[in-house]
């Protein structure tokens, strides 16, 4: 299998961000978007994915922080759509439940080419610390649609909000890890009977 990395720059006059990705990496990650709640789950989806993750984002937090988490989605997106090329030889299908102390949260992935987002997925406060926690969701869906990949994400049970937010961000990053592993038995095939992932 090559080497499945790739890098992607972004630049609007809402913000400006930098990714690269290594997929077949040791989890290590350079994050600094400016938002420190959303660095850690970052931090968290680069380490429980195995993914090396560099991101430096630049926006316009005087506003708030939407427009760096969705656009920073967007370019992580992107940069893994890339970094797969055909998606040949992959696991494509992963699913996992995550626990953390009381919160239990499910992510399943097929890696399609067909972008789709289903979120049920809810939180007790709109904020963690300065976080708003609607733009959890802005992020995942940013993420899957610019991946292409289809992306299920389901909390079972949660009283701890950060708690909430965290199983989600590790969830996806070992469904992610499990999907993206090369399959031993079909090394060079798309795991497709229409013989494309490309949507």
């Amino acid at each position: 299998m090559p080497s499945r990395s790739a890098e992607v720059s972004r630049k609007t006059r809402e913000t400006e961000i930098s990714v690269s990705v290594h997929v077949d990496g040791k989890g290590k990650s350079d994050i600094a978007t400016g938002v420190g709640f959303f660095d850690h789950m970052l931090d968290q989806l680069s380490r429980h994915s195995l993914i090396d993750m560099t991101v430096k984002a630049k926006g316009d937090l005087h506003i708030d922080d939407h427009h760096t988490v969705e656009d920073t989605g967007i370019a992580i997106g992107q940069a893994l759509s890339k970094a797969l090329g055909e998606r040949r030889g992959i696991m494509r299908y992963a699913s996992i439940d995550l626990a953390m102390d009381e919160t239990l949260t499910r992510a399943a992935i097929d890696v399609s080419g067909r972008p789709f987002l289903v979120w049920n997925v809810s939180f007790s406060s709109p904020k963690i610390g300065t976080f708003d926690t609607e733009l959890v969701r802005e992020f995942f869906q940013a993420l899957a649609q610019n991946a292409g990949i289809t992306l299920h994400v389901a909390n079972h049970y949660g009283a701890n909000n950060h708690h909430v937010a965290e199983t989600c961000f590790k969830a996806v990053a070992r469904a992610l890890r499990a999907a993206l592993e090369p399959d031993p038995r079909q090394p060079d095939a798309v795991p497709s009977t229409k013989g494309s992932l490309k949507g």
